[in-house]
């Protein structure tokens, strides 16, 4: 499988990488952006990877291989960046990356059930010992409450209609498959697919995504040295928008805005990989001297990051 990052050259222009620098990617992925970084960074700059997929973390271990014990891997969320950073010798880091978008092989291999185009069971989890799944959701969750996220984590405006047509088609039969889930959705006219939103809101609220985002975006200014960056690339509105209004919130102060608008992909890129056409990225540079907080130290004492 040929794994192509998003926005290659945006991010390392704007995280700008120099030799013997640290820098933490929370979403690692299989790989791609870590590499081009720790390329940046040789001979003796390190990365934390993180990744709550351990498959994905497996692949990024191989792809990686070739720059040795310059990479440590940690099989969790980043919403424990703080921790895993103070207990892997992380907590003075150059740079920041998150790659909020899911992985190529989540779409790719229909046992996730992660997309609508490929049947398989509703499943949804990065980390798969994790016991909330789609199933869980579609099969258990009231009307109210699956309304509730396909507006407000998928902003679909047919949200009430189809969470009745769930509510309906699984006391008749369990709501087990993708394709199950596709038809009860149904039909209708317009430029995407009238499942994508649905989808997008389960996955969302399958893996918590945007409340472990609102967690992690305070704890990159216990880990940044003065100078440092942080680069978060977003795909839909409802992760953009907690990171604009984090970087705005500590502009002046922590952070210094460095994008005023989001940097998107280049038209020949969007040809190249059509995946890219929807992400954004946003930079901000840590602003002041770092101090070792006691506060920090204290609640963090003892505090041991997962090895992978």
């Amino acid at each position: 499988m040929i794994h192509i990052p998003v926005l290659a050259n945006e991010v390392l222009r704007w995280l700008d990488p120099k030799p013997n620098q640290n820098f933490i990617d929370g979403t690692v992925g299989l790989g791609g952006h870590a590499a081009l970084i720790l390329e940046a960074t040789s001979p003796n700059g390190r990365l934390l990877a993180f990744d709550r997929d351990a498959a994905n973390l497996a692949k990024a271990r191989q792809n990686l291989s070739r720059f040795g014990d310059r990479v440590e891997y940690v099989n969790d969320s980043y919403a424990t960046l703080k921790k895993c950073a103070y207990d892997r010798g992380f907590n003075q880091v150059d740079g920041i990356l998150l790659d909020l978008g899911f992985s190529s092989v989540h779409i790719e291999d229909p046992t996730r059930g992660f997309s609508f185009q490929n049947a398989g069971p509703l499943d949804m989890r990065y980390d798969l010992q994790q016991a909330l799944t789609a199933e869980e959701i579609v099969n258990t969750w009231s009307v109210g409450e699956l309304g509730s996220i396909f507006r407000k984590l998928g902003e679909e405006r047919h949200a009430h209609k189809i969470a009745e047509r769930i509510v309906e088609a699984r006391q008749k039969t369990r709501i087990v498959t993708t394709d199950q889930l596709v038809d009860i959705i149904g039909k209708r006219s317009g430029p995407i697919h009238p499942a994508t939103r649905v989808f997008q809101a389960l996955r969302i609220a399958v893996n918590d995504e945007l409340h472990e985002l609102n967690v992690t975006l305070p704890q990159t200014l216990d880990v940044l040295i003065a100078g440092g960056r942080l680069a978060v690339i977003s795909f839909h509105s409802l992760e953009d928008r907690p990171v604009k209004q984090f970087i705005k919130a500590h502009a002046g102060k922590e952070l210094l805005m460095l994008t005023k608008r989001p940097i998107i992909a280049t038209e020949q890129e969007v040809k190249n990989n059509p995946r890219s056409r929807s992400a954004k990225l946003r930079v901000a540079e840590r602003v002041g001297g770092y101090e070792i907080q006691n506060e920090i130290q204290t609640n963090l004492a003892g505090a041991k990051c997962p090895h992978f």
